[in-house]
């Protein structure tokens, strides 16, 4: 069997490399995005849940320097990967990847994920359903792409390692919207809820969803977030929070109702 090929890419103008498959799922802006949800002044354990090469934990050591990152993936490449990332940035004392299926606690628990520990948990989950879309024979693409199990039980398995008052933080479809809200349920407070509108006059491609565990603030909803001017130009928002690690998306997430 070949070697796959492996891309070396920059992300935050150059200042993190990230080593990645060329073919099959890569990090883009999804992953800027979901790391843009990382409050700066966050402590201990921050895990990023489906984290295939490690691009948002990665983004999300630059974003909150006084927080451990823990990378959570079950494919044994993106593994591999997410180690020499680590390496390759010198964050060696900060990250650690857990090689493990999030669905299965014995799995987590195997891998050293201790429920009830986290901070913050990032998640980018898979976004279609088996039966909703062809599935590619790429096996590792396919997992990043098409979930094995209903989201609720992504979120559940998720939200079983983040503390009480912990910040869960999750990009998904916009149209999948219903589905999020219905697999969240009243497992979140606080909910806050941003769509990402690829232009200003497009629809919502993605929502950003950021919510805390045991709150019982009330949901709300955000202006759009727009990536693009109509000549297909970043808006200077999508370009700060691509280039400026001290950003986030919601600039007073600490200040939830």
């Amino acid at each position: 069997m070949r070697n796959p090929e492996i891309t070396y890419d920059s992300l935050l103008g150059g200042r993190l490399r990230l080593r990645q498959l060329a073919s099959g799922h890569r990090a883009g802006t999804d992953a800027l995005l979901l790391a843009a949800l990382t409050p700066p002044d966050t402590r201990g354990m921050v895990l990023d849940v489906g984290a295939g090469a490690g691009a948002v934990g990665l983004v999300a050591a630059f974003r909150a320097p006084c927080a451990h990152i823990g990378l959570v993936e079950i494919d044994k490449m993106a593994c591999a990967l997410a180690r020499d990332n680590i390496q390759a940035n010198a964050l060696e004392a900060r990250l650690s990847v857990y090689q493990a299926d999030i669905l299965a606690p014995a799995s987590r628990r195997a891998a050293g994920l201790v429920d009830e520990q986290a901070a913050l948990v990032l998640t980018n989950p898979p976004f279609f359903d088996a039966g909703s879309v062809r599935v590619t024979p790429d096996s590792a693409r396919a997992r990043a792409h098409v979930a094995a199990a209903p989201l609720a039980d992504w979120l559940r398995a998720s939200l079983a390692l983040l503390a009480p008052g912990g910040v869960f933080a999750m990009i998904h479809r916009a149209d999948a919207l219903a589905d999020c809200l219905g697999s969240i349920g009243r497992r979140l407070g606080s909910l806050r809820i941003r769509p990402v509108q690829p232009r200003v006059d497009s629809p919502a491609s993605r929502v950003l969803f950021y919510g805390v565990k045991g709150s019982k603030g009330p949901l709300r909803l955000e202006a759009p977030l727009v990536l693009h001017e109509r000549d297909g130009r970043f808006t200077p928002e999508a370009m700060r929070l691509a280039l400026d690690a001290s950003l986030t998306i919601f600039p007073d997430d600490r200040n939830l109702a």
